[in-house]
């Protein structure tokens, strides 16, 4: 997107500052590229550097996590915990254990959850974490170990109402079982608020380890039925095949769509007849195992090793992978196949290129810090439940998330109708989470 002259300056402050970080960048001049309409309705929002001070992260901690493995060797990895905006709440968002990640990485996700958390309309600031520790491979007493040595440094800067992670790419169930742990031997508090993802014995919520992909899906069903149609006998890829590509799957096919290709970092599958969720859940929950196993089980499957997913027609696309996956070659191959709606499942896995070249062929396109809240939503239900020191049924915390996740799509599709922009929800979200964030910012003073 075109940056409005009125912000070049910003934009400039932005990259000078945080050189190297092409990531952190791309997500910065995405929402700048969105929000010059803001400052001729709200010119008291520039005059306060509300823009000045989103794009600046309130407090970034990077630590050393020293761990021994099974074989008596000590490792080193580099911990991180940006807490970016808690204007609206405590600082909400996810830990990433993988070997990619770093500063920029943080901050780029740190930022987007800023934005994310504003559209749920839930009490929740925005954060991310991680480290460049590689869980893959490695035995659970390893995962045990590096999981204790980094919290017992992150701990000191975690509380139900300072900053609560959760997890993310790397980080399951079983990582937030050794945090938490570690967090409450440290402590000496059963602090059950500080953590999200949590097991459902221990303070976890029903539906937690589904919402993103759930979401995703319906804010896909939202999108389409404002344009007079639904995810009911559309054919669907989804890439990736961790819990958001799963669940994705999952949702869609009872929302009567098919779901045709997944993948995992070596290729992707394609059934023509329909992923077989029970299969994909056995080798990837069950067993940890590679996408690449489901032809062995589904004789009319076929295993594609590197090439793209997104050559595989389909009318919905599912991007659930990571950042930067679709590029504008993909998007082009979508476009030439037929798509009608692209869904972001992971936090901006569209290229700039890619997201330009939908919006210019008219597809309905959904951005990640809209399509994929569900997951942060439900963290906030999760929130919730641990404050009343309640438990709800699966089935209404979905109905939860589908009320959130149709608010989220409502505000985007409204604000894009009033800034000028109709049906553009990359224009809406941005604009409706800078709002929410900015005014917060203003009424809080100079924070």
């Amino acid at each position: 997107m075109t940056i409005d002259e009125r912000l070049e300056q910003v934009w400039d402050v932005v990259v000078s500052r945080n050189p190297g970080e092409p990531e952190f960048h791309q997500a910065v001049q995405e929402v700048l590229g969105s929000i010059a309409p803001v400052l001729e309705k709200h010119p008291e929002l520039a005059a306060h550097k509300s823009i000045e001070r989103i794009c600046e992260p309130e407090r970034q901690i990077i630590f050393r996590v020293p761990w021994m493995d099974d074989r008596g060797e000590i490792q080193i990895n580099r911990g991180f915990r940006v807490e970016f905006n808690s204007a609206l709440g405590p600082y909400k968002g996810g830990l990433r254990f993988h070997p990619s990640v770093n500063l920029g990485i943080v901050k780029f996700l740190g930022f987007e959850q800023t934005f994310k958390n504003a559209l749920t309309q839930m009490p929740i600031g925005g954060g991310k974490g991680g480290s460049d520790f590689d869980p893959k491979g490695r035995s659970d007493g390893e995962i045990m170990r590096f999981c204790q040595s980094f919290m017992t440094e992150l701990y000191r800067h975690l509380g139900e109402y300072t900053d609560v992670p959760a997890g993310d790419i790397g980080v399951g169930g079983r990582e937030i079982g050794y945090l938490f742990g570690q967090y409450k031997r440290i402590t000496n508090r059963y602090e059950s608020g500080v953590i999200t993802g949590k097991g459902i014995t221990w303070g976890g919520a029903l539906v937690r380890p589904e919402a993103t992909g759930y979401g995703a899906t319906f804010f896909a069903e939202e999108m389409l039925r404002v344009r007079g149609t639904s995810l009911d006998g559309k054919t669907c890829v989804v890439s990736g095949s961790g819990n958001v590509a799963i669940y994705a799957i999952e949702k869609v096919h009872q929302l009567g769509g098919k779901v045709v290709a997944c993948s995992d970092s070596v290729g992707y599958i394609v059934d023509e007849g329909g992923i077989d969720l029970d299969t994909l859940k056995e080798i990837k929950l069950d067993a940890r195992g590679r996408v690449s196993e489901y032809v062995e089980r589904r004789q009319a499957a076929k295993f594609v090793v590197g090439g793209s997913i997104w050559d595989v027609p389909c009318q919905v696309a599912m991007p659930s992978a990571t950042q930067n996956e679709l590029t504008g070659a993909d998007a082009k191959s979508l476009i030439n196949n037929g798509v009608i709606a692209v869904v972001e499942g992971a936090n901006m896995p569209a290229t700039p290129e890619a997201v330009s070249a939908f919006l210019d062929a008219g597809v309905a396109f959904a951005p990640g810090k809209a399509a994929n809240a569900g997951g942060v939503a439900t963290s906030a239900l999760e929130m919730q439940q641990n404050a009343s020191r309640d438990s709800w049924t699966f089935e209404h915390t979905e109905q939860r998330l589908a009320q959130i996740m149709e608010g989220i799509h409502d505000a985007c599709f409204e604000t894009a109708e009033e800034y000028g922009a109709p049906g553009n929800y990359v224009v809406g979200a941005n604009i409706a989470g800078f709002l929410r964030v900015s005014q917060a910012m203003l009424a809080l003073g100079l924070i």
